[in-house]
Formats: C-alpha cells, structure tokens, sequence
C-alpha cells in the first residue's frame, strides 16, 4: 500500500507568514524555513517580533481567513485522493491551519500546536514531535507503507530521505543546487505525475 506525505505551506497553501509579513508592513516576518533551517531559531524570531509589536493570534488568524489553496491545488488534491491515501505532515500550528484544511476537504494533517495566552498573546509552541515529518515517514514505514513524500524547504529534507521516494516543489535554487538527488517539479501537474509514476512501480508480490 502506497501513502503521500506532502508539506502545506508552499505545497498547498500560501506561505502564512509571509502573508502576515504583506498585511502588517513588517518585512522581518518574510522569513521562512526556506531562509533559515533552525526552526527553533526561526520560531523565537518570530514570536520576539510579534511581542514587538503586539500582535495576537486573532489578527494572525483574520489573515489567514483571506487566503485560498494554492492555484490548482484543490483540484491537484482532489485527484491525488482518488489513487493514494495522503497525510499532509506540516510545522505549522493547528490554530492556524484549520480553516485553510477545510479549503481542501479536510485531508489528515499532523503538525504542532501554539501556546496561546488568554489575552490571546503567543507565548510559545509545542511541537507533535523534534523532527516529525522524518519520524512520521519513519512510522509509516515501519507499518509496511510505501512513501512518497514532497515538500520546498529545508524542514522538509530529512522527510523527502526518510521516504521511499522524495521531491521537492517548487523550491529555492539554493536547496535544489545543495540537494540534487531529489527530482524536482513546478506544478501541481508535475507533481502528480511524479507520484503516479511512484504508485505505478508497485513491487511485484511473490505468490
């Protein structure tokens, strides 16, 4: 039995953070895990800025309220479905995914979880896991599944080596150049037919 893991952000979905970035002027909210691959550090970062400057997790949320799946991503996921099971495997936060997983019918999402003061101030995260995208591979595996799994930054790396087969999406240059042994796709298309050929070379089972 085959499975596809896919990253959200990037892959699916908008980037949520630099959708804040756009909304509320402030540039220094443009980084992602695309830019820094220490994601405790970018965290801190981030939840030091909003502290700065008095952002909630409400007005984080009313942004994301206004944003759709990626182009072509309803219809990518719709189709996927039809001839693999999926799970999107993420680091975002559960307060801030919902209304965007609804969007796309609800496939299972594992990712981690804000801590949210009653005021509404982040305080800080709690992650499913360090390193959950590689270890959820890793179980799915272990359970007999063939993987396929894809994902634009470097918090996806060790999930895409995890996997029996990885690519990457839509991804910086600098992660393509330091990463050549992923195949690599720029559209939802692409992306399936990446994944069909993966389904298609189903191990023959001895009788």
């Amino acid at each position: 039995m085959e499975l596809v893991c896919l990253d959200l952000e990037g892959v699916l979905v908008p980037e949520i953070w630099i959708a804040v970035s756009e909304k509320t002027g402030i540039e220094e909210l443009r980084l992602t895990t695309r830019d820094i691959s220490d994601y405790d550090k970018l965290m801190s970062h981030r939840l030091g800025i909003l502290d700065r400057e008095g952002i909630l997790l409400k007005n984080i949320q009313d942004v994301i309220s206004t944003l759709e799946p990626l182009e072509g991503a309803y219809d990518f996921t719709r189709r996927l479905r039809e001839e693999s099971q999926l799970v999107i495997l993420s680091d975002t936060f559960e307060q801030f995914a919902a209304p965007l997983m609804r969007k796309l019918e609800l496939p299972t999402l594992f990712c981690n979880t804000l801590v949210v003061e009653d005021n509404g101030r982040i305080a800080g995260y709690r992650l499913r896991q360090i390193d959950g995208k590689r270890k959820a591979v890793e179980a799915f595996r272990s359970m007999g599944l063939r993987v396929f799994a894809a994902g634009d930054s470097y918090n996806d790396v060790s999930m895409l080596k995890a996997a029996h087969q990885g690519m990457l999406f839509r991804a910086p240059e600098s992660i393509k150049e330091e990463f050549p042994v992923f195949s690599t796709s720029e559209t939802h298309d692409e992306l399936l037919s990446g994944i069909r050929h993966f389904l298609s070379a189903r191990p023959v089972t001895a009788v």
